[in-house]
């Protein structure tokens, strides 16, 4: 297991590294953090668009693989955020 305080490849495109962004994950070999992307995508801002505004940092690939990890992070702690007025009652029969 990698320590603390060295770089972690979380894919082929995104890194976990303490001296870049204070740890945020961020696309390999740039500081653009991934959540800053990943909120662009939720913008509903066209994938050709992000690469275009990022200078071509990143390519869809990048962007591809952060929607792909923001998923199935999200399918893993879904629990976690069921808000308790939205969970459904079953009605008897």
């Amino acid at each position: 297991m990698a320590e603390v305080n060295q770089a972690r490849f979380l894919g082929r495109y995104i890194v976990m590294d303490p001296d870049i962004c204070h740890g945020e994950p961020t696309f390999r070999g740039t500081r653009i953090m991934v959540k800053h992307v990943l909120e662009q995508v939720i913008e509903g801002i066209s994938w050709d668009a992000i690469i275009q505004e990022w200078r071509g940092s990143i390519d869809k690939d990048a962007i591809a693989e952060a929607v792909q990890l923001a998923s199935k992070a999200f399918l893993e702690h879904a629990i976690e955020y069921v808000a308790p007025e939205y969970v459904l009652q079953r009605v008897p029969a």
